[in-house]
């Protein structure tokens, strides 16, 4: 399967300001896409990656969260759980759309539509080099991290 190049996309994060893409290029990078800021699996996710970022800053790899929520609440959910990376915020779906990560969910027993729960690796080059999708929060973020330490 060839590599796919992600089209670039600029997103407002947290700290006041725009995050772009390209401008990464420099570094790999970790995007993760969650459903949902301070719910149960999310938080989990979100502490398990805070507390390898050492381990992935040394691999050269930069790691983002997306979701839907506003910056304001992104801004609240990072201080509260000091998460030292950007959480970007994706109000009208443009990059969930993009990276196919909205799904119709169950939730309490009635159809939802919300964000999968998705880990995508992009290389220097901006290429998706591994993909999870529908995954389990918990160990996740040290199976990236196994990943990206092969690059």
């Amino acid at each position: 399967m060839p590599k796919q190049v992600v089209d670039d996309f600029t997103l407002p994060a947290t700290g006041g300001v725009d995050f772009t893409l390209y401008p990464i290029r420099s570094k790999s990078l970790v995007i993760y896409f969650y459903p949902k800021d301070n719910t149960p699996g999310c938080t989990s996710e979100a502490q398990q990656f805070r507390d390898l970022y050492a381990a992935f800053m040394k691999a050269d790899c930069e790691i983002v969260g997306i979701s839907r929520d506003s910056i304001k609440s992104h801004e609240n959910f990072k201080a509260k759980f000091t998460l030292p990376f950007a959480l970007l915020s994706d109000e009208d779906e443009s990059v969930c759309n993009l990276f196919g990560v909205m799904k119709q969910k169950m939730m309490y027993g009635k159809q939802v539509r919300g964000i999968e729960r998705s880990t995508f690796v992009l290389d220097k080059k901006g290429r998706i080099v591994r993909e999870w999708r529908g995954l389990k929060a918990d160990g996740h973020a040290e199976e990236v991290l196994t990943f990206v330490q092969t690059l």
